[in-house]
């Protein structure tokens, strides 16, 4: 394994997360560049089934004990460090999330080598990795070059997800190394799961997602009518979820969720970079606003500079009109 490219697989209930397969896309992709292996690493308690799905890599390692069956970042960062030690991978990724962001500055660390989060795309140039990483919230891109080993956080949704699943099974084989996880200082007390949502808007073909330039919670009625025509669910940007106007389950972006729809249409976004982060990828992007220097046109593939009360009801006529 000296060389390779892992990617540890974030799993949530015995499924891996998208991410993961977002990840393994990318890690097939630059295994390739460099013409080694990429190995799937799947840390936690019977986490063969698990594995399985991971045939987009050469192999998956099953690292198994029971200080790992639930996530702890002492022991997950603990039960890497010793698995790559051992093995000396030349790029670790690891996802950018709650439980990612714990792990690899622990892990680069540890290892003694290079750390880039929040990274939004990854190459090797002439040998080198070259990681591009988002600060202050996307408004600075970063292109780091990293001649020796690293460890690179990735944001979710940075690559696509299909090229990280197959339909091949995986080369499943067991880590058999001797690790010591019984001195930990934390442990692993209870999973608190989320209400369920009304609505799976990552889930969704067509999203009507409305922000601050709708003034008023009352004029949400008029955002509603569209999506009610349309046939589709109402989604939001963070100030409309922060005000109390929407649950947190309608929120897209950063701090929300990461949606691709076939269609996204944004109404009263200013497109701030945690919002763009997470519907950038959708297949079509039509903004309305106001402002023509609202960012939000920077990512739209049609955009309407005008006044939302006039635009959102005459729009809603049309297709009532056409869906007669």
């Amino acid at each position: 394994m000296p060389g390779n490219v892992c990617v540890v697989i974030e799993h949530i209930n015995g499924t891996p997360t998208e991410v993961s397969f977002e990840m393994l896309g990318k890690g097939r992709e630059l295994a390739d560049t460099l013409g080694v292996n990429c190995c799937a690493v799947i840390l936690g308690k019977g986490v063969a089934p698990i594995a399985q799905a991971c045939g987009a890599a050469d192999s998956a390692l099953c690292v198994e004990h029971d200080a790992l069956a639930d996530f702890s970042p002492e022991a997950h960062a603990k039960a890497l460090a010793a698995i790559f030690r051992a093995r000396e991978p030349r790029i670790v990724l690891v996802s950018n999330s709650s439980k990612g962001m714990d792990l690899a500055p622990e892990l680069a660390v540890a290892l003694g080598v290079a750390v880039v989060t929040n990274v939004g795309a990854a190459a090797i140039e002439d040998g080198t990795i070259v990681a591009t990483s988002q600060l202050y919230g996307g408004k600075i891109w970063v292109e780091s070059e990293i001649e020796g080993r690293a460890v690179l956080s990735v944001l979710a949704g940075a690559f696509p997800a299909d090229r990280g699943r197959s339909d091949k099974p995986a080369t499943v084989k067991q880590a058999d190394d001797a690790l010591d996880l019984g001195a930990l200082r934390t442990s692993f007390k209870r999973l608190v799961q989320p209400e369920a949502a009304d609505v799976d808007i990552t889930k969704e073909d067509v999203l009507v997602s409305v922000g601050r330039g709708i003034q008023d919670k009352d004029n949400l009625e008029i955002i509603q009518e569209l999506a009610d025509a349309i046939g589709c669910p109402l989604s939001a940007s963070r100030p409309i979820v922060d005000m109390g106007w929407m649950p947190k389950s309608r929120q897209v972006g950063k701090s929300g969720v990461t949606v691709k729809p076939k269609i996204y249409i944004a109404i009263g976004i200013s497109g701030a970079p945690e919002h763009i982060q997470g519907m950038k990828d959708a297949a079509t992007i039509v903004a309305i606003n106001s402002d023509p220097k609202a960012p939000i046109f920077d990512v739209a593939h049609y955009g309407i500079t005008a006044d939302l009360f006039e635009v959102v009801p005459a729009l809603t006529e049309k297709i009532k009109e056409r869906r007669g």
